[in-house]
This record gives structure tokens, sequence and C-alpha cells, in this order.
């Protein structure tokens, strides 16, 4: 089979019709889809450009910023739609995704918040500090929990217009509405109040995430999800987290951390999945 292959450059230096006998001649013959540079193109399209788009990106969280910002770097014409429905209690926020809007960021925050609780609390006195005595002359130190959450709405929000600026300056037409697959080229669009209307694309990168799951059980439309924290108006009280994993006990320690009674409802194991040492820990 050796001697029937050429090098790349005789490949180069042949005619149209040779280079079309090489690509059959060969021993497999080669797929249609594969160039000589070892590239993957698609033979069904036409190299003309015949779709709105070169990339359409569906979700508007971490990975579906960087890739429609490095495809656009790379000059593809790129289209990124993000849509949040709103979670059972009616939340909703920009794009971003889950950890800038309800996830990371805002737990950090929080758990900030709770750790300088702390440190007044247990900490300040012994270097000279003190909380006071209470009354409007001295007053004591106290959590505000409508301050804390309009601070943090305050900050998102600020991220939330980086990224849309960051997608002008890329290039990328942002789109706030609900894509649905048509085809393996066509994306419906739905957005909150306008007519539907269809955008087609060479290709199409889904990165939606996901959110969380209200379980089908009597009663549970009284409770919240871990989306709808950060948006409480009031300070949440005594708080009952269903579930031990990893978003539950980072909710239940900042919220303990905050002053409120909090206590995780574990129907198997804390932290099931993670390392049994650390889970413990944790836990401990």
């Amino acid at each position: 089979m050796r001697d029937r292959w050429h090098t790349r450059r005789d490949y180069m230096r042949m005619g149209g019709e040779l280079r079309a006998r090489f690509m059959h001649d060969v021993d497999p013959p080669l797929p249609q889809n594969i160039s000589i540079r070892g590239g993957l193109r698609d033979s069904a399209e036409p190299e003309v450009h015949r779709f709105d788009y070169d990339l359409i990106v569906i979700g508007g969280g971490s990975g579906g910023l960087a890739a429609a910002k490095e495809a656009a770097r790379l000059g593809r014409k790129v289209a990124l739609l993000d849509f949040v429905k709103p979670s059972p209690k009616g939340s909703v926020w920009g794009i971003g995704g889950t950890c800038v809007n309800v996830g990371c960021i805002p737990k950090k925050l929080c758990h900030q918040a709770a750790i300088i609780g702390k440190i007044v609390r247990g900490h300040a006195q012994a270097f000279g500090w003190s909380e006071g005595e209470g009354g409007e002359s001295k007053p004591g130190v106290q959590f505000n929990w409508p301050r804390l959450r309009a601070n943090i709405l305050e900050h998102i929000h600020s991220l939330n217009n980086g990224y849309l600026g960051g997608l002008r300056s890329a290039k990328v037409l942002y789109i706030n509405a609900m894509g649905k697959l048509k085809d393996a080229h066509t994306v419906e669009c739905t957005p909150a109040t306008d007519p539907k209307f269809a955008i087609t694309g060479r290709r199409i990168l889904i990165a939606v995430g996901g959110r969380p799951s209200v379980p089908n059980i009597p009663g549970a439309e009284l409770g919240i999800t871990s989306d709808d924290v950060f948006f409480l108006e009031q300070h949440p009280g005594q708080t009952l987290l269903v579930g031990a994993s990893y978003i539950a006990l980072e909710l239940a320690s900042f919220l303990q951390g905050l002053g409120c009674d909090t206590t995780v409802f574990v129907r198997s194991e804390p932290l099931r999945g993670f390392d049994k040492d650390m889970a413990k820990r944790v836990v401990d």
C-alpha cells in the first residue's frame, strides 16, 4: 500500500481529475469528508455560505459565552441565544448562566458575609472591638438581609452587562429567546413577548446547563429551589434543606452563618460520590 501513496507536495501538483482519482485509488478509499490535510469537511454542504450564521450557540453560560466569542475571534458569524425560564416561584435572571446569577458568585458573597459575621461575633472582642450594648446611641451589630441581597444583585447585574458588552465587542449577535431545534440547521427562537422567528446555522452548539428539579410530591409547591434563595426579600429564618449534596451543604453553611436555624434532610449519605474522608470532614 505504501508505494501507492504520494507525498502531499505531489498531491498538490496534481490536476483536479488526478486528485479525484487519487482519493478513490488508495486502499482503502478515503472517506469523502476527509481532506488531504486531515481536516474534516462536510461534503454534503456546498462551500458557499447558505446559512444565516456559521455558528448558533444555545445557552449563555460560561461555556456558551466562551465558545461564541472564540468562534467570532476566528472570523465566524455567530449568534447566541439565552433565555431563563422562571423558576416555580418566578425567579429570573440575566445572561451569564447559573454560576454568575444563582451559583458560585452569590454563594461566595454570602459565605463571605457569614465569615465576617463570625469574626465580629466570635473574635472581634479579643482584638479590642465591641458589639455595643444596643440602643440608638450604641447600636449592636445586626445583620441586614435586604441590604446584602440588594448589593449582591447589583454586583451580578454589573456582570450581566459586562457579558453583553463582551458579546457586542466580539460582534456576536445576542438573542434573548428560547431556542428550539427544528432540524439540523434551523433554530426556532421564542422571545418572551415578541413573535417566534427562525434562524439557520451551519453548526449549532447546545450549552444550556441544568436547573433544579422539583419532586412530584404533595406540598412541593410550598418550597423553593436553590434558584430562589438569592431573590428572597426577607431573611429566610428557619430553613429545611432537602438533599445533602454539595449545593445543599453550601446553602446550609452560609444560611447557618447568617443566623438561620438550618436543618439538612439526608436520605442516604452526605456528598454521595465525593471523597469519603473529605465528605466526613465537611459534615463534622
